[in-house]
C-alpha cells in the first residue's frame, strides 16, 4: 500500500514539474550552419510551400490530435551545395511563429537537414505550412521539402506525408 501511494505522490509532482522549452528531439547547431552566400549571378533563387498539420480533426471539428511533425530538408545534387535562406513557420491563419535561423545556412550535396515538431507544440494548428527561401546553382536541382507527421494513440497510429510545392515569382 505504501509503495502505491509513493508511487501515486512521485507521478503527481512529476506532472507538476514544468515542461522544458519545446525543442526538436535532435536539434540541430544552426550557427555551425550558417555561411555568407556567394555572390554570384549563377544562383538561382526559388521558394518552396510545404504543408505542414501539427493538429488534424478526428471525429468532429471539436475534437483534434496532436501530432509530431518531421520537415526534411534534403540536397538531392550530388555536386552543389543548397543555400536556405529562410525557413518560416507559419500557424493556420497565416501569422509567422518563427523562423528557423538568423542567416542563411547550406546543406551539402546530398545531405538532410530535419526541423522537429514536436507533439506538444500545437502553435501551428491544422493548417500549419513552411516558405522556405533558397538558392542553387542554376544548373542543380532545386532541393526537396518534406514533412513526415505522426501520432500514436493506445495501439492505433496515425502516420501522413506532404511534399514541397515550388512557387512562381510573384509578378
Amino acid at each position: 500500500m505504501k509503495n502505491g501511494f509513493s508511487l501515486a505522490i512521485s507521478l503527481i509532482l512529476a506532472s507538476c514539474t514544468p515542461r522544458e522549452e519545446i525543442s526538436s528531439i535532435n536539434p540541430v547547431n544552426w550557427e555551425d550552419r550558417m555561411i555568407e552566400i556567394p555572390n554570384s549571378d549563377s544562383l538561382a533563387l526559388g521558394t518552396t510551400y510545404l504543408s505542414v498539420y501539427s493538429q488534424i480533426y478526428s471525429q468532429t471539428e471539436h475534437r483534434t490530435h496532436d501530432l509530431t511533425a518531421t520537415i526534411s530538408l534534403r540536397n538531392v545534387n550530388r555536386k552543389d551545395t543548397v543555400y536556405i535562406e529562410e525557413a518560416v513557420y507559419y500557424d493556420t491563419h497565416g501569422t509567422p511563429i518563427r523562423n528557423y535561423f538568423a542567416r542563411p545556412i547550406f546543406i551539402a550535396p546530398m545531405e538532410t537537414v530535419e526541423i522537429v515538431i514536436d507533439e506538444v507544440d500545437r502553435e501551428g494548428g491544422t493548417g500549419a505550412n513552411f516558405l522556405f527561401d533558397w538558392r542553387t546553382s542554376t544548373e542543380s536541382t532545386p532541393p526537396l521539402f518534406e514533412a513526415v507527421m505522426i501520432s500514436t494513440s493506445g495501439q492505433q497510429g496515425l502516420s501522413f506525408t506532404t511534399q514541397g510545392v515550388r512557387l512562381e515569382p510573384e509578378r
